[in-house]
Parts: structure tokens; sequence; C-alpha cells
């Protein structure tokens, strides 16, 4: 009965890291709770470095989802394009008008 039960414990244990659930993403801003949820949220807060924007969204469908973030005048200063079917994102400084990451996200 006791080997059994050991059996089982490491079965379970095995099954349990060989998971593909995704620990929680620790890095969502205060008032971001709404948007933390988008595949895409981690690497934009990633690359802006700077989580002291509001975030906009100016188009969901089912092929793309297009974010604006503004700083704390309002003032408009990237934008995020997330292609739904091959979840590559795109986003651009609309200051300096460049492109800052265009990839397919892992998942």
């Amino acid at each position: 009965m006791t080997k059994k039960m050991i059996m089982v414990f490491i079965v379970a244990l095995f099954l349990a890291a060989c998971s593909d659930t995704a620990p929680p993403n620790d890095t969502v801003i205060a008032g971001h709770e709404e948007w933390a949820s988008l595949p895409e949220y981690p690497t934009i807060i990633e690359e802006i470095e700077d989580g002291d924007y509001e975030f906009e969204t100016v188009s969901d469908n089912q092929e793309k989802r297009i974010l604006l973030l503004s700083d704390k005048k309002g003032v408009e200063q990237y934008k995020s394009i997330f292609v739904k079917n091959t979840d590559r994102l795109i986003l651009t400084d609309i200051d300096d008008g460049g492109e800052i990451f265009n990839a397919v996200l892992k998942q």
C-alpha cells in the first residue's frame, strides 16, 4: 500500500511539473488590471520600460487589436497592433515614428 501511495505521489508530481500552464504575470501595474489579461500586455510593458501609460482600445476585431498608449498628459506615445491569427505584435513609438518591436509572441 505504501509503495502505491509513493508511486501515485511521484506521478502526480511529475505531471504537475510537466504542465504547460504559465504562472500568473507578476508585472501587472496598478490600474492596468483590465489590460493584463491580453497576451501582448507583458511584452508591451517590457518594451516601453515605464508602466505609467493609459491604454485605449482603438480597434478590437477578429483579425487584430490596436491599442494606443498615452502619457499622464494625454499625449499619445505608443501604438500597439496585435495580429491575432499569427500572435504578432507590432509596437511603434509615435513621437519617433519608429518601430520598436515586431515579432511573433511565444505562447
